[in-house]
């Protein structure tokens, strides 16, 4: 298969900014400003423009926050460049943005490096939490696949959709004799260390390549940003790849139900599926407000009906910044962003809101930034 001759399919930018006005008609971001709330009693303050970047898997998230953040604070916005974690990390270390947006934790390098930026300990706080969608496009073929499977098929051991080892998993099922294209992420990318995460936990035997924000199974095009990977398959017909499931549903791509210990038919991904696995959500730092999801558990549920690839997206703060009045303005855009209300609204794009206790420990933290 040619793919090189669809053009533009692999070479999509993903350079998505979300700019709002408050109180303005003109929502550069495109996203609904209904969805947005006007939230009362707001503490706002501080810079009245704020600059952030990173993830591509909150934007459409962003977009809500920041149209609620507006409405609620006069005067207030929020520019967020949708570049890819890996930007959003390095452009917040940097001091170029108030804060990054990133779908893993920053390492311990990163840390170290935050750290002289903030005059403190950088956190992580998981505002967002998006499924991982696997993705593809068969007209009308519903697929389940293993850990092991999916693994196979993205490190190029099966390259057909009619292969033994998927038929074996869809009894029934009648399957193309058709080629299988893999399309990753050529951006350094949280999703893509998510994704590769759970297929080492959930195919260890299999899946030898390792983690980390670059895709390592060897096989495949790359086009840039969830926005890139999921119109490229939405465009070719055969084609497979791992997006964050709000880009596959403007997509109206098909998902592989994933086949888990405890469910061997594989898991719709679903809001409620999905909430499932988030209500079982460890801390790796119990006593602290840096709140890094131990997402292990995820990756190989034991409770049946848990959709296994769910990926925490981080906004990494300072707790001390240097400038006060950043400080005011990020605690003012949190504080609306993870509230109930704006949460709310965030399922009819591919998000699952933050159930209420784990929304107590975020609010902690955030009035705790200074």
């Amino acid at each position: 298969m040619d793919l090189k001759r669809t053009g533009a399919l692999f070479g999509l930018a993903a350079l998505t900014t979300v700019g709002l006005a408050a109180c303005s008609d003109d929502n550069t971001g495109g996203g609904d400003e209904t969805a947005a709330q006007a939230l009362p009693g707001v503490e706002c303050g501080g810079l009245e423009n704020l600059n952030a970047s990173g993830a591509s898997s909150q934007n459409n998230a962003m977009t809500i926050f920041a149209n609620s953040y507006a409405m609620s604070c006069d005067g207030h916005t929020l520019d967020y460049n949708s570049n890819g974690s890996g930007s959003g990390v390095k452009e917040f270390i940097g001091g170029q943005t108030a804060f990054g947006g990133s779908d893993s934790p920053l390492k311990d390098t990163e840390y170290v490096e935050a750290e002289a930026r903030c005059e403190g300990p950088a956190w992580n706080l998981p505002a967002v939490f998006g499924p991982i969608a696997v993705a593809y496009n068969l007209d009308g073929v519903e697929v389940a696949m293993s850990g092991d499977t999916l693994a196979k098929v993205f490190k190029g051991e099966i390259t057909n959709w009619n292969d033994p080892a998927i038929a074996a998993e869809n009894e029934g099922v009648e399957l193309p004799d058709q080629e299988i294209t893999v399309v990753f992420r050529s951006d350094e990318s949280g999703t893509t260390d998510n994704f590769q995460k759970y297929l080492e936990a959930a195919a260890p035997e299999v899946w030898t390549e390792g983690a980390g924000k670059t895709f390592n199974g060897g096989t495949g095009e790359g086009s840039r940003g969830n926005e890139g990977v999921s119109a490229a398959v939405a465009q070719t017909p055969g084609t497979i790849t791992y997006t964050e499931w709000s880009y596959a549903k403007s997509q109206n791509l098909g998902m592989v139900k994933v086949i888990t210990p405890a469910d061997a038919e594989g898991v719709e991904l679903n809001a409620e599926t999905a909430g499932v696995t988030i209500d079982s959500a460890k801390l790796k730092h119990e006593d602290s407000h840096d709140l890094v999801i131990d997402t292990s558990s995820f990756y190989v549920p034991e409770t049946a009906g848990a959709y296994p690839i769910i990926m925490p997206t981080y906004e990494i703060v300072c707790s001390h910044y240097k400038d006060p009045e950043m400080a005011l303005a990020v605690k003012s855009f949190l504080n609306v962003a993870v509230a109930e209300e704006v949460q709310d609204q965030l399922e009819a794009e591919g998000y699952i809101p933050i159930p209420d206790e784990f929304r107590g420990k975020l609010t902690e933290a955030i009035d705790n930034i200074t």
